[in-house]
C-alpha cells in the first residue's frame, strides 16, 4: 500500500468514514486504515507495520495494535482468526466466508452467498448462534 498514492479524493473519503464514526485521525489510524482498504491478503500486524513505515517512519508495533484496536472497535475493521495463533486483519467487515490455500497461503474473500445457508440444527439447549463464518480449504488455481 504505501508505493500506492492515494487520491485526494480518496484520502477525504477515508477521513469522512473514519469521522462519522467518531474517530479522532491520527496519522496512524489514518495509515493502518488506508493500508487495509489496499490490501486483501488479511494481514497480520507485523505486516502492516512493515508496509506502512516503508517510505516513511511513522508507526510502532504498539500503535499499530492501538490503532487496529479502536478500528475494530468502530466496526472499520475486524480481526479474522484463519490460522491457529495468528490474528489477522480485514477491512471488509460485511459478512462473507474464507477460503485458504494449503500450498501457497493464499486466502480468498468469499460472498456469503457462495455458499448454501448453514443448517444449524442440532445445537445444544440454550446455545444462541449469532453469527458464523466459514473457512473453506484446499488448493487455489495457482497450486
Amino acid at each position: 500500500m504505501s508505493n500506492h498514492k492515494i487520491a485526494a479524493i480518496e484520502v477525504q473519503a477515508i477521513k469522512v468514514k473514519m469521522k462519522a464514526q467518531g474517530l479522532r485521525i491520527t496519522p496512524q489510524r489514518f495509515a493502518v486504515y488506508a493500508n487495509l482498504l489496499h490490501r486483501e491478503d488479511h494481514p497480520t500486524v507485523e505486516a502492516i507495520l512493515t508496509d506502512i513505515n516503508r517510505e516513511l517512519p511513522i508507526a510502532s508495533k504498539a500503535s499499530v495494535y492501538s490503532a487496529l484496536t479502536v478500528l475494530r472497535e468502530v466496526g472499520l475493521v475486524r480481526e479474522v482468526l484463519l490460522d491457529e495463533g495468528i490474528t489477522r486483519y480485514d477491512a471488509r467487515v460485511t459478512p462473507h466466508h474464507h477460503f485458504i490455500c494449503q500450498c501457497c497461503g493464499t486466502i480468498v474473500d468469499l460472498d456469503w452467498d457462495a455458499l448454501g445457508v448453514l443448517q444449524i440444527n442440532h445445537l445444544p439447549p440454550g446455545l444462541q448462534v449469532e453469527g458464523y463464518e466459514t473457512i473453506l480449504k484446499g488448493r487455489c488455481d495457482r497450486c
